[in-house]
Order: structure tokens, then C-alpha cells, then sequence
């Protein structure tokens, strides 16, 4: 991939997306190609292979989705498949009808059986049940990987698929309803500070381990592989992760401490805890030589920084 190749990166206002943009600009990539909202739709094939026709990308990032909480995920299921699959497929045959010289796909860490032994290994996909209530974007993102290995297979494109862990940072989601549980930490402390009040209430037990990745270090991986790494040296697919992770409840006190709330934290068990634990394991990538730079604690307080820039 050179400086002056085309690059087009779907969903680019998104977390991932916005990401991968700072990080080709500071790299010195300048030709980068998005699909405007509403002119473009990835969700329909005509306005998706209108766009390919127009531009002709020479490297695509998949990095749009519909993505949200456990919430979100239960309360929007159908969405949630259909909107997935939809620009999935849309985006990764018209690369292929169109000539598009590599493409990476990014996934989820919700692919994975929801009682799979840990960490998670690349293999374990597709050898159990999933966590219930992420079912339904699980089941795209598998979809969506299994398309690019069968594309590759059949018509020897360049496809590559990519599962990072919990993502959170700059440009992150902080609504309530449709967020992750890292930001809507964040969010929830930040605002009983402000308005001084006595308790914070939180999901489940906070007994489930989570893992997490700061966003700006998933895109220089992103980069390293579409400069360095093709199909046949990566498998069908390889996690990208910090190789550690953290309770719920852990988490929550270090958001708190961060954020410097002083009151109480109160755990509503009423509610789910979804799966019990999702460490990736990242011996794949780190064989290639590459590993995050960013501490939790230092990526938790660049995410509240522009949090706060963001409500003032």
C-alpha cells in the first residue's frame, strides 16, 4: 500500500473508522475516499456498487457496523443482523467485482463460543454456543469473515479479517441505550460528579472480566497488517488485543477514581452479566512483532478528556 494509493474506509465518523483516518493522515496517506451519509448507504447494494464504480478503491478497511451494548443488542436484534449483513456483503463483493487489491474486515470478539476455554484462540470459532444476547451481531461478523475466506478461496482476492477486543477511546459512543460498558462508565461517573449525586447505579454483579484495547492502537495494528500482511501469512482471521483484562467492578473503581466521583457505587444484580469472560489471545499478531502501547489507565483519561471537550 503506497502513500498515493486510493484507500477507502467505510464507517470513517465512527470509532474505528475516525481512527484509522488519524492514523493514515499522520502516516502520510492523503488519498482517502469515504461514502457520505445519505448519499451512500452501505446497506444498499445498488448505491454501494454505484460508489466502487465511481471511485474504483485500490484498499478497503470495512470498519462500518451497527454496533452497541448489551443493551442495544437486546432491545434491537433484527437490526442488528440485518443492518450487519447487509453492508458486510455489499461492501466486500463489490470489492471483489471491482478490483480491489486488498481488504481488511474488521470483527468482533463476540464471534467466540460464550463458554470457550481463555484466552480465545482463532480456532475456537464455531465450536459452541454464542453469548445469547450479542447473537445476532455475532452471527453477522462470522458471516462476514467466513465471505472473505470463500472469496479468497474461490476468486483469489486479498481479503483479510481482523477481531479486535473492546475498543474504547476518542470518538467513542456515550449514549446510555446503544454504548459500551467502558464509555458508559465514563459517562455515568462523570455526570454524578457533576451533579453531586450520592450513588451510581451499574449493571450485574461486575464480576465478568472484560479486556480492552484503546482505538488508536487497533488502527496502527490495522495499518501494520495492510502494509505487511497478506491472507496466506495471517489464516483466515487474527485477534488484536492487550492480552490482559479486568472485572467489571475493577473497572468501575479505576473509571471512578479517574473521573473523581466520591460516592457509592451500587451493583443492580437484577440485571444481565452477559458472558462470564472474553480474553483474546493475541500470540498471532504478537509473533508478527506488534503490540499495543497504550495503558488502560492512560487510555481511560485521553477518552474522558474528550469526553468532557465534547459536553461542555
Amino acid at each position: 500500500m503506497q502513500r498515493t494509493s486510493k484507500i477507502y474506509i467505510s464507517g470513517n465518523t465512527g470509532l474505528v473508522g475516525s481512527a484509522i483516518v488519524r492514523k493514515l493522515k499522520t502516516e502520510g496517506y492523503e488519498n482517502l475516499i469515504f461514502t457520505p451519509w445519505p448519499e451512500y448507504d452501505l446497506r444498499n447494494q445498488r448505491q454501494v456498487e454505484e460508489f466502487f464504480a465511481k471511485e474504483k478503491p485500490e484498499y478497503v478497511f470495512l470498519a462500518a457496523a451497527k454496533v452497541g451494548g448489551i443493551m442495544a443488542s437486546s432491545t434491537y436484534p433484527a437490526e442488528f443482523i440485518y443492518d450487519n449483513l447487509m453492508i458486510a456483503t455489499n461492501v466486500i463483493h463489490a470489492s471483489y467485482q471491482h478490483g480491489v487489491k486488498k481488504l481488511l474486515n474488521l470483527g468482533s470478539s463476540y464471534i467466540y463460543p460464550k463458554h470457550a476455554p481463555q484466552p480465545l484462540k482463532e480456532e475456537y470459532l464455531l465450536t459452541g454456543p454464542l453469548e445469547p444476547t450479542n447473537e445476532p451481531y455475532a452471527i453477522a461478523k462470522i458471516a462476514a469473515i467466513k465471505m472473505c475466506h470463500y472469496y479468497n478461496k474461490q476468486y483469489n482476492t486479498n481479503f483479510i479479517s481482523v477481531m479486535p477486543t473492546n475498543l474504547y477511546g476518542p470518538g467513542d459512543n456515550f449514549d446510555l441505550e446503544t454504548s459500551h460498558v467502558l464509555p458508559a462508565l465514563i459517562r455515568k461517573f462523570h455526570e454524578a460528579k457533576v451533579n453531586n449525586q450520592p450513588e451510581v447505579v451499574l449493571w450485574g454483579t461486575g464480576k465478568p472480566r472484560r479486556e480492552f484495547l484503546y482505538v488508536d492502537d487497533l488502527a496502527d495494528a490495522l495499518l501494520f497488517l495492510m502494509r505487511k500482511y497478506d491472507t496466506k501469512d495471517i489464516g483466515e482471521f487474527v485477534n488484536v488485543g492487550s492480552g490482559e483484562d479486568i472485572t467489571i467492578k475493577d473497572l468501575a473503581e479505576l473509571i471512578k477514581g479517574i473521573v473523581g466521583y466520591e460516592g457509592n457505587i451500587v451493583w443492580d444484580e437484577t440485571k444481565p452479566d452477559g458472558t462470564p469472560q472474553k480474553l483474546l489471545d493475541t500470540s498471532r499478531i504478537r509473533k508478527l512483532h506488534w503490540q499495543p502501547k497504550t495503558a488502560l489507565k492512560q487510555g481511560i483519561q485521553e477518552t474522558l478528556n474528550w469526553y468532557t471537550l465534547k459536553v461542555k
